[in-house]
């Protein structure tokens, strides 16, 4: 999300026309307000659209940090920050530099869906900590690697610390717990029967000592869930005199679901809560706007009142949409339940109860519109993204497949210009190619790109990217063949060979165009212009269904290049990006 700030900024500096600006701000105002009419008082969810799987939250005092998992992408763990819950912004990454993610944390060629997965963030005395785990396969069939790591700093902006591994920590999801006692958990998961195992479907609890990073004492197993599949993402908290135990269970699909579980002692017994699932969409039916609700970490406000992070998917195409996982908000109680009967004569038995968090407490599921936590603070949505690469730094929205090769861009060569260079590898290679894109945060959307591109070389391509994965993506480039140049599309979808949809000789063709797609009614139509915007050619229309990938992350939309193989000099300059979405 862009705040109105931002717009501000780019109103000052921008070398887009203010009409342009003014046009995009307006549609998302009117907008918003059809959406909400009637609606005064609440926000809309998702909090934070796009590719944002796996939240946890934190409070430090009125401030509020979500971070989320990041896996190939990077920089890595994205970190926003709110006031009020509902408008949520970027302020940085947990992994922002190269040489936090070489080495024994490794984000430079790491597989597809691996990388970081399942963090939790949280705030003591002081100090940001983020736990989680870094998963890589060679893909040389030597057993994969999962290191369970921490990371620290101060201002959650960063910078953040070089990772700091934790030895002897199997499995993924971990957390840290700060207890009252001044003692600090550990909790991951592990297959069931091996403790030392990479698996999932038990949780583990093992302390932690924080001034050498090294688990200490007995690790024990705690809880392995009510459904007895995929057991993970586990929190601890104390509330009520009382361990709370939080986990997932079901999988990352419709069964997804949110168990809870409470002891006495943080290494139990967890006695279950009998109104488990506490959070699901699999009791709904496939027409409700999101499903796979699950993987939750919860927040008490300063006044007392408690809210709940989930992740869902929502059902814009096929029970699915393409910007993958995102962050919900609902609201949270504590209600008493029954959880065993004591004996307390030899002729009388009474209850005992324990307290345990109602989410959604009005309807037991999440709502796309719920009450504002903050009736004084209204939610401000606008989805609009737009770039002219006026500074010397690239804005934190920007995000690459791995660790980009050095060289792979410049905002320096030429001023207002952001410069990718192309590399010889390609995208279904597990390398690092040369792309640059932001996450896709709507359905429906307007994305508009004007590049300078005079290429040298046969056959090295430059363009615009809408990507899944390596095994599903779209481009469209341009290239030259002797001394004709072409504009060319091609789709790659999962189990099938590159296609080419379209390729048009560009004529006239100066160097300059614009790239324009539209994304509408689940289809989306492909344009270009050689006059600076002043006419547009319809190109092709595709249906957006074959970019739903259906896997971990969500679409990126962004610039390409590659020299196909071999080695070359050209580049291409891209002058602006204009992104516009729709709420459904």
């Amino acid at each position: 999300m862009v705040d109105l700030f931002k717009i501000i900024d780019l109103w000052i500096i921008s070398k887009v026309t203010r009409r342009a600006i003014m046009k995009i701000f307006f549609l998302n105002f009117i907008l918003l307000l059809s959406i909400m009419n009637g609606r005064e008082g609440y926000f809309i969810n998702p909090i934070i659209s796009g590719a944002h799987p796996d939240p946890s939250i934190c409070r430090a005092g009125d401030d509020y940090y979500i971070v989320n998992s990041s896996f190939e992408y990077f920089p890595g763990l994205p970190i926003h920050h709110s006031k009020d819950l509902v408008n949520w912004k970027l302020i940085g990454h947990g992994l922002h530099r190269e040489d936090q993610c070489n080495g024994n944390m490794n984000l430079v060629d790491v597989q597809s869906d691996g990388g970081i997965h399942a963090p939790t963030i949280r705030y003591h005395k002081g100090t940001f900590y983020i736990i989680t785990t870094n998963v890589y396969n060679s893909g040389d069939g030597k057993p994969g690697l999962m290191r369970n790591f921490i990371i620290t700093a101060k201002n959650p902006a960063g910078p953040w610390s070089d990772p700091y591994i934790i030895e002897g920590a199997p499995g993924i999801d971990p957390d840290i717990f700060f207890d009252s006692n001044g003692k600090v958990y550990f909790t991951g998961t592990h297959s069931p029967g091996d403790m030392n195992s990479n698996g999932i479907g038990e949780i583990w609890i093992q302390e932690l000592d924080i001034k050498n990073w090294k688990l200490i004492g007995e690790r024990r197993t705690v809880w392995d869930g009510i459904f007895g599949c995929c057991t993970e993402g586990p929190h601890i908290y104390k509330e009520n005199g009382l361990y709370y135990l939080l986990v997932a269970e079901g999988g990352t699909g419709k069964n997804h679901a949110v168990m809870i579980a409470a002891s006495e002692n943080i290494f139990g017994p967890y006695i279950e809560n009998q109104r488990n699932p506490i959070l699901t969409t699999r009791h709904v039916t496939n027409e409700y706007f999101v499903n796979s609700t699950g993987h939750a970490d919860i927040i008490e406000l300063k006044d007392g009142r408690w809210y709940m992070v989930s992740l869902g998917k929502r059902n814009d195409l096929d029970g699915d949409a393409n910007m993958g996982r995102e962050t919900y908000l609902i609201p949270m109680v504590w209600e008493s339940t029954i959880v065993k009967w004591a004996q307390v004569s030899d002729t009388k038995w009474e209850p005992v109860r324990y307290l345990f968090p109602v989410p959604a407490p009005l309807t037991g599921k999440v709502e796309r519109f719920t009450t504002l936590p903050f009736p004084d603070k209204p939610q401000y949505v606008n989805n609009s993204f737009i770039d002219d690469f006026s500074t010397n730094y690239l804005g934190l929205d920007w995000t690459f497949i791995r660790v980009p090769q050095k060289k792979t861009f410049s905002l320096e060569n030429k001023s207002g210009f952001l410069r990718l260079f192309s590399k010889p590898n390609k995208i279904e290679d597990r390398k690092r190619f040369s792309m640059i894109g932001f996450r896709q945060r709507e359905t429906d959307f307007d994305y508009e790109v004007r590049m300078e591109y005079y290429p040298t070389d046969d056959k090295v391509e430059s363009g615009i990217i809408h990507y899944q994965k390596e095994w599903n993506y779209m481009t469209n480039t341009v290239y030259k063949v002797g001394k004709k140049f072409y504009l060319e599309q091609k789709l790659k979808e999962k189990n099938k060979e590159v296609v080419t949809l379209k390729k048009v000789i560009l004529k006239n063709y100066d160097g300059s165009i614009i790239l324009r797609v539209t994304s509408k009614k689940d289809k989306y139509d492909f344009y270009f212009s050689l006059d600076e915007g002043k006419n547009f050619n319809y190109y092709t229309t595709v249906d957006a269904i074959k970019m739903l990938d259906r896997n971990y992350t969500g679409a990126l939309l962004g610039f390409f290049s590659s020299s196909n193989g071999k080695k070359s000099n050209d580049y291409a300059d891209y002058d602006w990006v204009r992104y516009n979405d729709y709420i459904r």
